[in-house]
C-alpha cells in the first residue's frame, strides 16, 4: 500500500507543478517517477516476495508505536499552525513581478541546470536506484539459496510441437476427427 501512496503523492506534487505552469516538470514527475520509479518499487517489493501478513503484535523496534504518534502529532501541529498564520494573507514585504521566460525555455533550461550545476546529484541519484536494485536481488538470492542445475533428463527431452498434441493436451489426436 506505501508504493500506492507513493503514486499519489508523486501525482499530487504534479499538480503543484501544473498550479506553478510548469507543465513540462509536471509531465516529467508523472511519467519519470509514477511511470519508472514507483514501477521500479513495485517490481522489487514482488521480487522480494512480502506478500505475508507480518505480525502486528511484535514491533521490530522497541517503542516504535509510540514514537510515531509523537511525531505524527508533531507534523500535524506544525501543518495546522501554517495553514492558520496562512490564513491572514500574506505577510512581508510584497515579492517583484519578474518577467516570465517562454514556457519552451523551460525545458532546455532545466536540462541545462541538470547536467551542469547538478552533474553529481543526477549521478549520485542513479547509483543508489542501481545499488538498491542490485542489493534486492542478492538479498533475493541468499533468501532462496543458489540455483540448482536441471537434471539431464529435462535438457535432453524435446517438447513435442503443438501440431502433435490435441485440444485435452493428449498425443496423436490433434487434426483427427472424433466422436462428441
Amino acid at each position: 500500500h506505501a508504493a500506492l501512496f507513493l503514486v499519489q503523492s508523486v501525482f499530487g506534487v504534479a499538480v503543484l507543478f501544473l498550479l506553478l505552469e510548469a507543465t513540462f516538470l509536471a509531465a516529467v514527475q508523472v511519467i519519470v517517477y509514477a511511470g519508472a520509479i514507483v514501477i521500479l518499487f513495485l517490481f522489487v517489493i514482488m521480487l522480494l516476495g512480502v506478500d505475508r501478513v507480518d505480525d502486528l503484535d511484535v514491533e521490530p523496534i522497541a517503542g516504535q508505536r509510540p514514537l510515531a504518534v509523537v511525531i505524527g502529532a508533531g507534523i500535524l501541529g506544525t501543518t495546522l499552525t501554517a495553514l492558520l498564520v496562512a490564513v491572514g494573507g500574506p505577510t512581508g514585504a510584497p515579492t517583484a513581478n519578474a518577467p516570465l521566460g517562454d514556457a519552451g525555455d523551460n525545458a532546455k533550461r532545466l536540462g541545462e541546470v541538470l547536467f551542469t550545476d547538478h552533474v553529481f546529484a543526477v549521478e549520485l541519484t542513479a547509483l543508489l536506484l542501481t545499488v538498491a536494485v542490485v542489493g534486492a536481488v542478492v538479498l533475493v538470492r541468499r533468501l532462496r539459496g543458489p540455483l540448482q542445475p536441471l537434471p539431464a533428463e529435462a535438457v535432453a527431452s524435446k517438447p513435442e510441437s503443438p501440431e502433435s498434441t490435441g485440444p485435452d493436451g493428449e498425443a496423436g489426436e490433434a487434426g483427427q476427427g472424433g466422436d462428441a
